[in-house]
């Protein structure tokens, strides 16, 4: 009998199966774990890659403050809660960055519809500029005004040189200069812009030109254009006369007529001499 009582080994085993199984709800789990935790890194990944360009957080007031400025002079164009009309598109989203660079470099708000927005005086101080850009910044997330370090021209000279060969130079022309696009429109030459207007003008894509977010080209990367552009603006050209910075079709043509006409004047001269 007491034999009979004793657990036998496959009933041991069974048993020691049926605690060791999982629960059917542990995968489950486990994928609804690594999703949040997936999220979690790339929302921290992504909020780090952003926080080159925030600005601190505008008071109510400064918001306000800029409603009244957009309603009495955007509103028009833009929609009285920015969303765009049938002239002017939407602002939400654009954030602090275009805000800043549009009205800060006249092209907003625009003399005359035309191929693209032409840079003029400002119509609105600095501050003035500031509070538009906050009461857009208000309606809903987007690029903001990028941090000194990034736009004092301390960066790699000879990096933001290879960098905007490859990305900028094909209509900015590899000294800044600009250049000629289609139907009328242009890439205005970048000597004399200032460093915060470079960054913001990579950092939204105004008028043609592309945008370069922070996964493009990096807060690091900008600030090595912008050293460049600085470097170029405050080192006069090596070979001389610069003449416009065009390229070889301007010094080709200048050969052309000012090289070969002179030799043409000398052989006529030295031609009347000899008569």
């Amino acid at each position: 009998m007491a034999k009979l009582n004793q657990p036998t080994t496959s009933g041991r085993k069974s048993a020691q199966r049926k605690t060791g199984r999982r629960h059917p709800l542990a995968t489950l789990a486990l994928i609804a774990i690594g999703l949040g935790l997936t999220g979690g890194v790339y929302a921290v990944a992504t909020s780090t890659s952003s926080a080159s360009a925030e600005t601190a957080t505008a008071s109510q007031q400064q918001i306000d403050d800029g409603q009244k400025l957009f309603e009495a002079n955007c509103a028009t164009c833009h929609g009285m809660n920015a969303v765009g009309t049938t002239v002017g598109p939407s602002l939400i989203g654009v954030g602090a960055a275009a805000v800043d660079f549009q009205v800060g470099t006249g092209r907003m708000p625009m003399a005359s519809s035309g191929p693209q927005a032409q840079e003029k005086t400002p119509q609105f101080t600095q501050a003035q500029t500031d509070l538009l850009a906050a009461y857009i910044a208000s309606l809903a997330p987007g690029p903001g005004v990028p941090a000194e370090q990034y736009t004092d021209g301390k960066g790699d000279a000879a990096a933001g040189a290879e960098l905007f060969r490859i990305n900028c130079a094909m209509c900015h022309n590899v000294a800044g200069a600009g250049g000629a696009l289609t139907e009328g429109k242009y890439a205005p030459p970048l000597k004399g812009v200032t460093p915060v207007h470079i960054y913001e003008a990579m950092l939204t894509g105004p008028q043609n030109m592309p945008v370069f977010n922070d996964r493009n080209i990096t807060p690091t990367q900008k600030a090595d254009i912008i050293t460049y552009l600085t470097f170029l603006e405050k080192n006069p050209s090596p070979g001389g006369f610069a003449l416009g910075d065009l390229g070889p079709v301007a010094e080709g043509l200048f050969l052309w007529i000012f090289g070969l006409g002179s030799i043409v004047g000398l052989a006529v001269w030295i031609t009347a001499k000899s008569n």
